[in-house]
């Protein structure tokens, strides 16, 4: 109140001033008669000037005895004296005229100015726009946060499947924008952060927006690396002003998308040294969330894959109250998912969400919402009037192992080592109690370096496996180099996946699941959520001995022999079948489930198909 009051002062003085200022040139206007240099004579002959004051260009006096309409004083603009003379012998009335250059003489100035600040700014927005910071300096301590309106987010929860555990969380944030009296009746209040964390794809921006929409308030969303750019100060800048901008349009969602590039811990890499400008917007943003009032209807909601890497003091109570699971579907789920994306292509009468979902374990909303796009292009390029199955298992093998390279011609022994190796995964696989059921098998060259792929359906999610399903797992991915050491007495380099996997499952066995007696119950790796992985990321401190490191090297080789040697024993025994897949593999390039069954039993259509 302080400032305003004097700010009005200063106000009330400068028009004040303006009014004196404003009286003065009034009143010398009218005591100052401007009269031609000719009439100046006239009146200099008669007498009635009581004195002048002669300047370069203009005649200033005053008169004797005022003038009729009251004025004293006068002034008139000079003429040459010798034209003046001349002049006066005609009786010529003449007036002298000063030329005007004011415009000359601001333009002289203003003109150059101008050009300098035009050219300037130009060079420093182009610079700005490269930057990316959007339309100048002058913008530059705003928030880049994009405001949907209710009417504009156009997303509710009908259009996200598969993650109703996340949505009933979500479901108390909506309730409280809808009515915030109804929640603070007993005292209780709504958590002030949410934090949506699960692994890419799942569908966290999209909820989001769902909550805006089910609220029907506006939804403020930016990304974390928006808030830091290269000068100092301008990430708390645009924290600022984003939460300015939503306690103008309260009730409302604040979106903050990979909170990680935002607020990772502080000191958390001391020998790579620090970043103070990222340092200085997270503390920003704890000032925020601390001074907001949850009462006026903002809630910030946040989404990220790794929440190991935030600061401690953003998931403490106060700040991210909650946080909510956002995990990769089960089949379930899918079928949920898949349902909502059919809705948007034409699908055939032969199309089956629980097929699609039972082909796809693993898959994100992301993944799924991919796939049903491959499947329409698919069906677009072969000119169908529907989306078919074919087109969805076409789709999901694309996704999986790649796109088919039938230029890439194998030589004939080449070939047959694909054959006889694809052909012993599923033979295993087929005769293993437990394993997936084998939906397809190929020989063509599919990605960067797969020669051949063998895809399995699991029947149901599993969430826990035994030492003995793990076991034949090893079986059936050894399977294809145990077919090549039966049938060629040697082994080839197309093994190098299934012996990453292999020897992966076989660690994990002996160092995290403890399941080698010999080593006791011990865990000696540090869990980690699976989707958390980070490539290239530092491997775990070691917390055991040389001599135990050299027993859990003895124990993955062990149990990955083991498994070979099951898988060859087993390849032994049906050699036949082996041999007739392998030939029909072969002639085929492609074989199903209906024509694996068929060569597993050996009935005469195989026998007839194999000759």
């Amino acid at each position: 109140m302080q400032r305003e009051t004097h700010f009005s002062i200063w106000y009330f003085i400068a028009a004040l001033l303006v009014v004196v200022w404003l009286h003065g040139v009034w009143t010398e206007y009218r005591t100052v008669e401007p009269i031609s240099y000719s009439e100046f004579q006239t009146y200099l002959k008669e007498g009635r000037i009581a004195e002048i004051a002669v300047r370069e260009n203009s005649v200033e006096g005053r008169f004797k005895s005022p003038l009729p309409d009251g004025r004293t004083r006068f002034v008139a603009i000079r003429v040459e004296p010798d034209l003046a003379r001349d002049l006066e012998k005609y009786d010529v009335k003449f007036s002298g005229v000063v030329q005007n250059t004011f415009l000359r003489d601001i333009l002289s100035w203003v003109l150059p100015a101008l050009v300098f600040f035009g050219l300037w700014f130009y060079l420093m927005r182009r610079f700005a726009e490269k930057q990316g910071l959007g339309s100048g300096f002058l913008t530059i301590g705003k928030s880049k946060a994009k405001i949907y309106m209710e009417s504009d987010t156009r997303v509710t929860f009908d259009d996200v499947a598969g993650v109703d555990e996340a949505k009933e969380e979500l479901k108390e944030v909506i309730g409280f924008l809808k009515d915030p009296g109804r929640y603070s009746r007993l005292g209780g209040r709504v958590p002030k952060g949410v934090l949506l964390v699960g692994p890419p794809g799942t569908g966290k921006t999209l909820l989001a927006r769902a909550v805006a929409g089910e609220a029907g308030v506006p939804f403020l969303s930016i990304n974390g690396s928006e808030f830091v750019e290269m000068f100092v100060g301008v990430g708390a800048a645009r924290v600022r002003d984003l939460f300015d901008q939503a306690r103008q349009k309260a009730p409302c969602i604040i979106f903050v998308d990979e909170l990680d590039a935002l607020g990772r811990a502080r000191g958390a890499y001391p020998g790579m040294g620090s970043h103070d400008e990222k340092e200085q917007t997270l503390n920003q943003l704890l000032s925020e969330m601390d001074g907001f009032d949850p009462s006026q209807g903002i809630v910030l909601l946040a989404a990220t894959n790794r929440p190991e890497i935030l600061d401690p003091a953003l998931l403490r109570a106060g700040r991210f109250d909650r946080q909510v699971l956002v995990d990769r579907p089960d089949k379930i789920g899918r079928i949920a998912i898949l349902n909502v994306h059919l809705k948007k292509i034409t699908c055939g009468s032969d199309v089956d969400p629980e097929q699609i979902a039972g082909l796809t374990p693993g898959f994100s909303g992301a993944d799924l919402a991919n796939l049903v796009n491959e499947a329409a292009l698919l069906a677009t390029r072969r000119n169908a009037q529907s989306v078919a199955m074919e087109d969805f298992t076409a789709g999901v093998e694309r996704i999986v192992a790649g796109l088919e390279k039938k230029n890439r011609l194998l030589n004939p022994d080449e070939r047959k080592i694909v054959a006889y190796h694809e052909m012993g995964h599923a033979l295993v696989a087929m005769s293993t109690p437990g394993a997936d059921p084998v939906h397809k098998i190929s020989i063509i060259p599919r990605g960067i370096g797969a020669l051949g792929y063998t895809i399995q359906r699991p029947t149901e999610d599993r969430y826990l496996m035994t030492r003995a399903e793990l076991e034949n797992k090893m079986m059936v991915l050894l399977g294809g180099r145990a077919a090549e050491a039966v049938v060629f007495d040697h082994l080839s380099t197309g093994a190098a996946d299934d012996l990453a996997k292999v020897s992966d499952i076989a660690r994990s066995m002996v160092m995290r699941y403890g399941m080698v007696e010999s080593l006791g119950h011990v865990s000696y790796q540090e869990e980690r959520p699976a989707f958390l992985a980070i490539p290239g990321a530092p491997p775990p401190r070691r917390e055991f001995s040389e001599d135990t490191a050299r027993e859990i090297d003895n124990a993955v080789r062990d149990l990955a022999g083991k498994a070979f040697e099951r898988a060859r024993d087993l390849l032994v025994m049906k050699r036949d079948a082996l041999e007739r897949g392998a030939q029909l593999l072969l002639q085929k390039e492609t074989l199903v489930e209906e024509d694996l069954r068929t060569v597993v039993h050996g009935t005469p259509q195989a026998s007839r198909a194999a000759t």
